[in-house]
């Protein structure tokens, strides 16, 4: 423990007015972020609740694959800051280990179902707030979040190695897989599927060929979005064919049928015998690779697991800093906010909000930066006309997407940090509130396991030397992720 402290006074610790108290350190960010995650666990099962209020007293009744995962994730995270002892880490990690063993899931997939109550493991047939009854699903990225967590366990505690690897093993990626789903091109990911027929939309089939399942009429085909780290476990597991990762769109072509938000510059190459648009929208200056809502989880959270930047000089070792320069630059002087960090989170003033940078999405209404919803609408160059000139309301801050921006702008995260916690009720027993809107001041006082869970992984990274991406890709993943991630340019830079 003192020796991260001394490298938190060392390296990390800003510079501020005299007249103000200082910051607290990455550190105690840490610490403070873990209380928020013991206070979720059930007791009990081990299982994490999905969210707990402010005062770290009412847990939620439901939890997701993507909320266990985070909470194994930071339990080693926790344990390598000397937060808690390697034999708590191992008891806990251990303990939700057992509980997923329990954990009814597809028998044909190996995948689990997306809502579970922590108290019992029950699957859940009603909505989360429980009034609207649900055919259980399936989601391929939420799988995808909890197969990257059994992964960093069975690295990073090679007591429990045998245990993950038990509930790792069935996971089938390639169930999701459509080989056909952009013919010419190459094959895409289902959202996910129901083992019986849904209200809504589906598609009858079995990509393995066993009984038929109802797969999600979407697909996911967006590169820059989280889906991609079930991309990247197909791919490392021999599970879906590494040129699946050529076949999702950097930008959707520049023609009408796709006016989504602004028409991409860039140019068609060719990867490992797919065609590949290398798409690019543009904003103050800067080229780069967009997701679909603008936000900092879409285009961050894998690289907490894949070193991207690392590994793919020439794509998301260019885009990375241009998309987290791009959130600064538009809470920071295109709207005055004033602070930055916009990412689906917890509404102000209720519920939960999927929130962005309007410009760096090609979703057609955009994730908006603000309470009021402000759309942004650049044109389309032969198709639509600009919209009017968007004016900013009550923008709202996640604290989590600043995490995020760590391994990018770690000066401006700090800074950002500390003007939040000092300004506004933002800071709580478990770490920082969920958001905040930074002009009316309303903070949204509960912790999401999710976002938490993201700060721990930014922190333990940033804090640790990388420890929970060194635990994610020793083996395959190095070995057949890298060599493909390095092939590509992005049509990325200044303009």
């Amino acid at each position: 423990m003192r020796r991260f402290l001394a490298i938190v006074v060392l390296v990390c610790l800003l510079p501020v007015p005299a007249a103000a108290s200082a910051p607290p350190t990455p550190m105690r960010y840490a610490a403070d972020t873990w209380k928020s995650m013991t206070a979720s666990v059930d007791p009990g099962t081990g299982l994490i609740a999905d969210n707990v209020t402010g005062d770290l007293k009412t847990r939620s009744a439901y939890t997701s694959p993507t909320n266990i995962g985070a909470y194994l994730w930071s339990t080693v995270a926790a344990r390598d800051l000397g937060i808690v002892s390697r034999a708590d880490a191992y008891d806990r990690m251990r303990k939700t280990l057992s509980a997923l063993e329990k954990l009814t899931r597809s028998r044909q997939a190996g995948m689990f179902f997306n809502w579970y109550d922590p108290r019992t493991g029950a699957v859940l047939r009603h909505d989360p707030e429980g009034t609207n009854p649900i055919t259980p699903f399936l989601s391929s990225v939420d799988n995808g979040w909890l197969a990257a967590a059994l992964m960093v366990v069975r690295a990073a505690e090679p007591r429990l190695r045998a245990q993950a690897d038990g509930l790792l093993a069935p996971m089938d990626f390639g169930f999701y897989y459509d080989p056909n789903a952009r013919p010419g091109v190459g094959g895409l990911i289902h959202g996910g599927f129901y083992e019986q027929k849904p209200s809504g939309c589906s598609v009858t089939g079995n990509y393995r060929g066993g009984p038929p399942v109802y797969y999600t009429c979407n697909h996911y085909d967006v590169l820059n979005s989280e889906p991609r780290i079930a991309s990247y476990l197909g791919i490392s597991r021999g599970q879906i064919p590494a040129t699946h990762y050529f076949a999702l769109n950097r930008t959707f072509p520049p023609i009408c049928q796709y006016a989504f938000k602004q028409k991409p510059v860039g140019y068609t190459t060719t990867y490992d015998g797919v065609p590949v648009f290398e798409g690019a929208y543009t904003y103050r200056g800067m080229k780069f690779v967009p997701t679909w809502g603008g936000d900092m989880f879409e285009a961050l959270m894998p690289d907490l697991f894949v070193p991207e930047e690392k590994w793919a000089t020439h794509s998301w070792a260019v885009n990375h800093p241009l998309y987290v320069r791009g959130q600064i630059e538009h809470g920071l002087v295109e709207t005055g906010y004033g602070y930055w960090g916009f990412s689906p989170a917890s509404n102000p003033k209720g519920g939960y909000g999927a929130y962005g940078q309007p410009w760096l999405g090609m979703s057609p209404d955009g994730y908006p930066s603000d309470l009021e919803g402000t759309r942004v609408d650049p044109g389309f160059e032969g198709c639509r006309p600009p919209g009017p000139k968007p004016v900013f309301g009550d923008g709202v801050v996640t604290p989590h997407a600043a995490f995020l921006a760590l391994p990018y702008a770690p000066g401006a995260v700090l800074g950002n940090l500390a003007k939040l916690r000092e300004n506004f009720d933002a800071y709580g027993p478990g770490g920082f509130y969920d958001s905040v809107a930074v002009r009316s001041g309303t903070v949204a006082k509960r912790y999401l396991a999710l976002d938490q869970g993201m700060t721990m992984a930014a922190l333990g990274n940033y804090l640790a030397r990388d420890d929970i991406r060194r635990a994610f890709v020793r083996g395959p993943v190095e070995a057949k992720i890298r060599p493909l991630l390095a092939i590509e340019t992005f049509n990325a830079g200044k303009e």
